[in-house]
């Protein structure tokens, strides 16, 4: 971990403006470090959150490198797991959606202004862990001889941001409780590909990332349960709404509902999803 008195970040600005700077960041690992140290110096008292501040957007969200090459999700090839080549492609589609995840958390950070304090150290707490994420990935892809851009990607996690940009409600319910919720299901079928392939190193890594994942999830649903209270909606109905508003993919099973239940989805929800999975 960076140490938290780097000139990194050595300014006091108010934290949401320092995210703000951090998500133009193009460097990964620059990115990665500076969200941890970011979030120290937050909990150290040393950088302030301002929830009144309102920022305007800078062009060229979110910074990130040349490489990889984004493109179309069909596009991409699927690889097998019981090669090194195979499990790299792999990792490296891991790392690219915990690369996107710091963005998002930052991107909800400096965005919505007029949120309780608690919001903000909640999305800090998830740029800093999702930036682990990415440090233990890339790690693990450079035992394999690669490193982050090495092959391509799609940019459907950001493609969400985009749309809900102007709407912290619509963010909650679409950004973390639906697609970061998808890698809750997703994570244990992956992990038991890995342990067949006797690739116990990087299903380690798979472990932790499911357990903060569910974290994150639950903050997500907090969040957008907070502010559906705050309006007085009701909140199935409202993501309902949303999911058909703004072109929220389909959710197919199978699905955790351990994961999903920790993460604090409701017993309506998860029947609800049980009916799709038949």
């Amino acid at each position: 971990m960076p140490d938290p008195s780097s000139p990194i970040d050595s300014d006091s600005r108010c934290a949401r403006q320092t995210a703000l700077d951090i998500l133009c960041e193009r460097d990964p690992q620059t990115k990665a470090a500076r969200a941890r140290a970011l979030h120290v110096r937050v909990r150290a008292g040393e950088v302030s959150v301002d929830p009144a501040l309102r920022l305007a957007e800078p062009g060229g969200l979110p910074g990130r490198p040349e490489r990889p090459p984004l493109v179309e999700p069909g596009s991409l090839k699927r690889r097998g797991m019981q090669t090194e080549a195979g499990r790299a492609v792999l990792l490296h589609a891991l790392a690219h959606i915990e690369f996107n995840a710091i963005n998002l958390a930052l991107d909800a950070v400096w965005r919505f202004p007029s949120m309780p304090d608690e919001f903000y150290l909640d999305w800090l707490k998830v740029s800093a862990e999702e930036a682990h994420h990415f440090s233990l990935l890339s790690a693990r892809l450079g035992e394999f001889g690669h490193v982050y851009g090495d092959f391509p990607a799609h940019d459907g996690l950001w493609e969400m941001a985009e749309r809900t940009r102007d709407d912290v409600l619509a963010r909650m319910a679409l950004v973390p409780r639906t697609l970061e919720a998808r890698g809750l299901d997703a994570s244990p079928p992956i992990r038991k590909r890995l342990m067949q392939a006797g690739d116990h190193a990087s299903a380690a890594i798979l472990d932790v990332i499911l357990r903060d994942e569910i974290g994150h999830v639950l903050i997500g649903n907090r969040w957008f349960r907070h502010l559906c209270d705050a309006a007085g909606a009701d909140p199935h109905l409202t993501y309902a709404r949303l999911a058909g508003q703004y072109r929220a993919p389909k959710l197919r099973g199978p699905f955790n509902f351990e994961a999903r239940r920790d993460a604090g989805f409701d017993e309506a929800e998860l029947r609800a999803l049980a009916q799709l999975d038949d």
